[in-house]
């Protein structure tokens, strides 16, 4: 799943969707924990793929990102955290950011997942398309901002909690 804006609060700057940029400003959303918590029950395993572009830019640091995952670790039952640090905007070519699948497959590898078997949750419609490219089922929490539909999401959700009831009613796993 994705980070800002499905486990934790995000803020709009100049009508985008964007990170914290401190530790006291990372706030997990209302129902995070317990939802994460039902998924692990059914045996899912919880991968955050998480675009950190402003560290590549230099606006943000490495260390206040991993200060708020460490924190996010303690707080929500979660596997692994995959993270894209480049800055993105043309400025780099890897296959890690979001929209490509990179870090949904390099998790597949990692952990042994079935990608066919797993679910990208996000708020964005580059998650949609980034779950897609990796052949997982997708949902689109919120309404995507404002932005161009990359991919069309499976399931819509309000929330987290709403895409784990999705994601446990059309299970294969349990």
């Amino acid at each position: 799943m994705d980070r800002d804006g499905v486990l934790n609060r995000h803020f709009v700057r100049e009508g985008r969707p964007c990170p914290p940029l401190h530790l006291e400003a990372f706030e997990i959303l209302p129902g995070v924990v317990e939802s994460c918590r039902k998924l692990k029950g059914a045996g899912y395993a919880i991968v955050v793929a998480t675009n950190q572009p402003d560290i590549g830019r230099g606006t943000l640091s490495q260390d206040v990102v991993e200060e708020m995952h460490a924190f996010l670790r303690i707080q929500v039952p979660i596997d692994h955290i995959e993270i894209c640090y480049h800055p993105g905007r043309g400025a780099s070519n890897c296959n890690c950011r979001k929209p490509l699948p990179g870090m949904l497959v390099n998790a597949s590898r990692e952990f042994g997942l079935d990608l066919a078997q797993s679910w990208m949750v996000g708020d964005r419609f580059g998650d949609i398309a980034c779950g897609k490219a990796a052949g997982c089922r997708t949902i689109l929490v919120g309404d995507g901002y404002d932005e161009e539909p990359q991919a069309t999401p499976d399931f819509r959700a309000n929330d987290l909690a709403m895409a784990v009831e999705i994601i446990l009613r059309r299970s294969t796993l349990t």
